[in-house]
């Protein structure tokens, strides 16, 4: 019976056995001292202002205690850091799932559905194409900055790092992009709305279909007004919903592009066994138990509450896992693309908005 419960968990990729080992509870313990100062920095005034998030901060603590200390003591919390780093970080986005309805996805129509699928394939797509043929960066920190952009910001770089088992530094470096071109948005938006021509309502649509976090997209809606940032949030909740089936959809591409590599190498035709990442179905299944409202608000709320704290941990892991050499080493070119996704997501988008708002 023991033996049937632990086989239960390896799908999610949990090994039991290391529950025993010191170098787990070391480490659990030392990420979760640091999530605990990252969430305290998250709420001082400054931080609140400038829309920083527990998320955000946790990778920079983590970051500066991973290029100072860490290395002293890493051979007795490695464990426990990387299992935050990896499981914790799933069922984050698992839980994530729990701040979104179907009913707020079908609040904002076809038009919001249609925009967002338009930005986030058109965003993705563009920094494919940029990173390697342009700026000829690798395929992984590729990846994660087009599904930082593209989606969720922080969120999506975190859950698309296991998909492809990416390096620390290059979740860190997507991260990073992230935070900039998110935080400008964040104040150019509610400037720019003056000059764009556009209702409330579809300045909300344009908001969530291009921002990247989030906390900006409730940022810059609340700026301009209520009701800009309701129809701002939904349109985002309903991009941050599309991260299950990108996620799948990524991990085909990624095995038919393993077993023709395999193929080119070994000769013959080999099948390409795709790799469900289970973490990204449940992350629907929880969207859709949030959604039949059998769980009281105020569960839901110490669900959504848990799971920043979760979320945070997994980041200050990451941080610790990275190093800073490393990303000095990938340059600017990062940015740059970072740059170019930017201004599609600002310019692009809004013609794409005003094209698919005359469809309807």
């Amino acid at each position: 019976m023991l033996s049937a419960i632990k086989n239960s968990f390896q799908p999610l990729g949990i090994n039991t056995k290391q529950y025993g080992d010191t170098r787990w509870w070391i480490g659990m313990l030392l990420v979760i001292v640091l999530a605990g100062v990252a969430i305290a920095l998250s709420k001082l005034p400054i931080m609140q202002t400038a829309q920083f998030s527990s998320l955000t901060i946790g990778i920079v603590v983590g970051i500066i205690v991973g290029n100072s200390v860490f290395s002293r003591i890493a051979t007795r919390t490695d464990v426990g850091v990387d299992y935050a780093k990896s499981i914790l970080l799933k069922a984050g986005i698992i839980l994530f799932g729990f701040r979104i309805t179907f009913a707020q996805v079908a609040g904002v129509g076809w038009e919001g559905l249609l925009t967002d699928v338009v930005m986030l394939l058109g965003t993705f797509i563009l920094a494919v194409q940029l990173g390697k043929r342009v700026f000829k960066l690798d395929e992984q920190t590729t990846i994660l900055i087009g599904a930082g952009s593209s989606i969720c910001g922080a969120a999506a770089v975190m859950a698309t790092e296991p998909a492809i088992k990416a390096q620390a530094h290059k979740v860190s470096v997507a991260v990073a992009t992230v935070v900039v071109f998110g935080t400008l948005s964040m104040f150019a938006y509610p400037i720019m709305f003056d000059y764009m021509g556009l209702s409330e309502h579809a300045y909300g649509i344009f908001v969530g279909s291009t921002i990247h976090e989030v906390a900006q997209v409730v940022a810059a809606g609340t700026a301009v007004s209520a009701n800009a940032a309701d129809t701002a949030v939904i349109e985002k909740m309903l991009r941050v919903m599309m991260l299950a089936p990108f996620l799948v959809g990524l991990s085909f591409w990624q095995s038919k592009k393993h077993a023709k590599t395999n193929n080119n190498v070994h000769g013959g035709e080999q099948k390409a066994g795709i790799t469900i990442p289970w973490f990204a179905v449940l992350f629907i299944v929880a969207s859709g138990v949030h959604s039949l409202s059998v769980i009281p608000q105020v569960a839901t709320s110490a669900v959504v509450w848990f799971d920043n704290i979760l979320l945070t941990i997994a980041m200050v892991a990451l941080g610790l896992r990275t190093h800073v050499g490393a990303i000095r080493q990938a340059g600017i070119k990062p940015l740059l693309l970072a740059l170019c996704l930017f201004l599609f997501l600002t310019l692009g988008g809004y013609a794409i908005n005003i094209g698919i708002a005359e469809l309807f």
